[in-house]
């Protein structure tokens, strides 16, 4: 008797060429992922190669029901972890028949960005530190805890090892292993300072494709999560009280900042961004009013500050970047639910195209 699990892996490269394109995009809220998949005739690693497909907009809050149809433009491929073999993921955007970017399509105005030869030439580097919260399904309680409770105080859960300090381990690696399978940059894991909350670092990767790859392991996840029958919370304040919020620390660095003399060059940048730091966290995620308040390894969101290894400003320099005077520095930000083509094209342009004489 043939099992749904015989079935489920089933190779299809001794039987067909067809492949399995899981298409993935960004729903009506900004912040959730929808996709669906569809046979193509071979193979295909380029993204320019695939053709385009659309939805049904009125259904994810994103077109009205009298015209409904949205494109979707493939952009960036990854190998699929799930079905495995020639099979792929495919991060798209969304368009309108006109070719026009819909309102919740981000990436468009990061492409941009990053296309300007200014920004291309210095060859951005981002290093993106998503924090995330396991929550148990039926209770939406974080997992681990006792319902309706909570564990002992913070400290020793972060980077714990334990059955009392570390709940979702299994996830945490599958989706580390899951995302090197399909080619994201991904480069490390932790158990951060709430218990059932962990981090994942995607990076260093050039331009959009940090965003691009940010996204496809937040899908990733979420099917993970999905098969582990837990939630994934990008909430950057789960739990109220003396418990430490979620973000997406975003560490950046320019052709200029990684060479002799780049310190000054980060100054520089810096200053920058803090004579626009309002407009900055207006655009760093929902709720991180709540996680941005001086405590908890936070700076308070009304005031910019950055400071040489401090946890608790706006902008954090590493010790290895003042003393090698060159290197990269940290925006501390950013909420976990960020939508990484806003920040990582809003840093761009503040720290690269963006002059402060023509502002005034």
């Amino acid at each position: 008797m043939t099992t749904l699990n015989e079935l489920l892996t089933l190779s299809l490269e001794d039987h067909t060429e067809e492949i399995i394109a899981e298409y993935i995009w960004i729903g009506g809220s900004g912040s959730d992922l929808r996709s669906k998949a569809r046979t193509l005739p071979k193979p295909v690693t380029d993204p320019k190669l695939l053709p385009k497909w659309n939805y049904d907009g009125s259904s994810t809050g994103q077109a009205p029901g009298a015209d409904s149809e949205v494109i979707l433009y493939p952009q960036a491929i990854f190998r699929d972890p799930f079905r495995r073999g020639n099979n792929i993921l495919v991060i798209c955007d969304a368009y309108t028949p006109a070719g026009v970017p819909i309102p919740t399509n981000k990436r468009a105005a990061a492409a941009e960005i990053f296309s300007k030869k200014e920004v291309s030439e210095e060859v951005p580097w981002y290093g993106l530190e998503q924090e995330y919260t396991l929550l148990q399904k039926d209770v939406k309680w974080p997992l681990g805890w006792p319902v309706g409770g909570y564990p002992g105080p913070q400290g020793p859960y972060y980077c714990g090892t334990g059955a009392d300090k570390a709940w979702g381990r299994d996830v945490v690696n599958a989706h580390y292993k899951a995302c090197l399978y399909a080619g994201i940059q991904i480069s490390g894991i932790n158990g951060e300072v709430m218990p059932g909350q962990w981090e994942f670092q995607v990076g260093p990767a050039t331009g959009i494709a940090a965003a691009d790859q940010l996204w496809a392991a937040r899908y990733i996840l979420e099917r993970i999560t999905e098969i582990a029958g837990v939630v994934l919370s990008l909430d950057p304040k789960p739990i109220e009280g003396d418990w430490n919020g979620a973000g997406c620390h975003t560490n950046y660095s320019t052709k200029s900042m990684r060479e002799e003399g780049g310190y000054e060059v980060i100054k520089k940048a810096i200053e920058k961004l803090g004579l626009r730091h309002k407009e900055h966290i207006a655009s760093y995620g929902e709720g991180n009013e709540r996680r941005l308040t001086g405590k908890h390894e936070t700076a308070d969101m009304n005031t910019f500050s950055w400071g040489v290894a401090n946890r608790g400003a706006s902008v954090r320099v590493g010790r290895d970047t003042e003393k090698e005077g060159k290197g990269y520095f940290e925006d501390r930000r950013p909420s976990s639910n960020m939508d990484p083509y806003v920040v990582c094209g809003m840093i761009a342009y503040t720290t690269l195209l963006w002059k402060p004489e023509e502002a005034k």
